[in-house]
């Protein structure tokens, strides 16, 4: 089994801003992001695929050194990105994987960027993150029992937000 890179989520999340990627960021990280007791070791993103968009993305993978976990070369354009989705790749900054239409979404990056926030996570980034509740509606949607305990702390992060509203300053 290969050896898992170090995980450096501001390198991988830097360079998507330094091309001005347009992307929602999903799964694990994300769910840490808004509250989530997780561990992870790579960010899964939505990007919007458009050609001038997947264009920016493979200038920020170049950066990264970002190489599929297949071996095949990395090719984003509309039609190859959905057919191979989920893009998996490594980075020497660790796991990335690009899906471009999550399960549970009705379109991909148009769906999720209507509730998505800018959260700030330290050293000046602020990368869109998918909200609870579209959160819940994905990992819900895949159907995997080893997720029920996710999903349960997901329900009751949106009960907290909820219950906050106002305060919680969103």
């Amino acid at each position: 089994m290969a050896e898992r890179p170090p995980f450096d989520p501001y390198a991988i999340l830097a360079a998507l801003e330094r091309r001005r990627v347009s992307y929602v960021v999903v799964g694990a990280f994300a769910r840490v992001v808004q509250g989530a007791e997780e561990i992870t070791h790579g960010i899964d993103l939505v990007p919007a695929i458009r050609t001038e968009n997947l264009g920016r993305l493979r200038l920020a993978l170049e950066d990264l050194e970002a190489s599929r976990v297949d071996g095949k070369p990395v090719v984003l354009d509309d039609a190859t990105i959905r057919d191979e989705s989920p893009l998996e790749l490594s980075s020497p900054a660790g796991e990335l994987k690009v899906v471009p239409e999550p399960a549970g979404t009705r379109g991909g990056y148009d769906d999720l960027r209507r509730a998505a926030t800018r959260e700030p996570i330290g050293k000046g980034l602020r990368p869109s993150v998918a909200s609870t509740a579209d959160l819940a509606r994905m990992l819900a949607a895949l159907g995997r029992e080893a997720d029920i305990p996710k999903l349960i702390a997901l329900r009751r992060l949106q009960g907290l937000e909820q219950d906050l509203g106002p305060e919680l300053g969103r």
